[in-house]
């Protein structure tokens, strides 16, 4: 066996030279993409009627898209997505944003690393947000978000305020997501499937956490290693790997997506 002697370090490193070089991204347009991921996270238990935004950075500057407000995640297409600007007003197609995007303009406008922002209540995400304590990272499956959220201990009430805008975009700081207490989950990404692959990863921790907690004691993970996982499964390659396996799940069911 020619890889026995190989470190973990050799063999991480062929594995990720192998998937840019044997696995093909999806040729999807960024509308696609977005609409795609409010029916993928539909399909993973992120839908709370109306509540939560997911948009993204267009070429135009100071722009992004979004859904409509009014409509589910899971009534989102391609073709119905709106482009608003910073103000919130609305610059093509019908209808109007969520008001609540409007702390999505102060990510945009602090962190021009980020490219795409999903917000959420997902069940248990918001069930354990009622706590007021932070979330806590202690397994392999989720150590994408080791030493990567941040968490906002206080609620400030309707969230279409300008401080609202400033309180998270400032939390967020050098991290990819916020666990808002009494309210709910933020990620960014640096593009759409980064974004959507930390909102499943986000609300599944949460679940996981609950769950541990009703039978005992959290015990924490090495933080070397936790690390090392942490930026494994953090790559562009590894995201839009993800992402294209949940695009083949949701396009069985949401066919009028794209």
């Amino acid at each position: 066996m020619k890889t026995a002697n190989k470190t973990k370090l050799d063999l991480m490193q062929n594995a990720e030279r192998d998937m840019k070089k044997l696995i093909k991204d999806i040729g999807l347009s960024d509308r696609e993409k977005l609409a795609l991921t409010c029916r993928i996270l539909f399909d993973k238990g992120h839908d709370s009627g109306l509540a939560g935004q997911i948009t993204c950075r267009t070429d135009e500057p100071n722009t992004f898209l979004t859904q409509r407000f009014g409509l589910g995640f899971d009534e989102i297409t391609a073709e119905n997505l709106i482009l608003v600007d910073d103000d919130l007003r609305p610059l093509d197609g019908e209808g109007m944003p969520n008001p609540a995007n409007r702390f999505h303009t102060w990510i945009y406008k602090e962190h021009p690393e980020v490219n795409c922002i999903i917000h959420t209540h997902p069940t248990h995400i918001a069930a354990l947000s009622m706590l007021g304590m932070p979330l806590v990272i202690s397994h392999m499956d989720t150590t994408g978000l080791y030493n990567d959220c941040s968490f906002v201990a206080d609620w400030p009430g309707v969230p279409v305020g300008n401080e609202e805008g400033k309180l998270i975009s400032n939390a967020l700081g050098d991290n990819r997501a916020v666990f808002l207490a009494h309210h709910g989950q933020l990620v960014t990404g640096r593009n759409i499937e980064e974004a959507c692959n930390l909102a499943i990863l986000i609300e599944r921790a949460a679940k996981l956490q609950m769950l541990a907690m009703s039978v005992g004691d959290i015990k924490p993970l090495p933080e070397e290693l936790a690390t090392e996982a942490h930026d494994w499964t953090s790559t562009d390659k590894r995201n839009k790997v993800n992402f294209a396996y949940y695009v083949r799940q949701t396009l069985k069911t949401h066919t009028d997506c794209i």
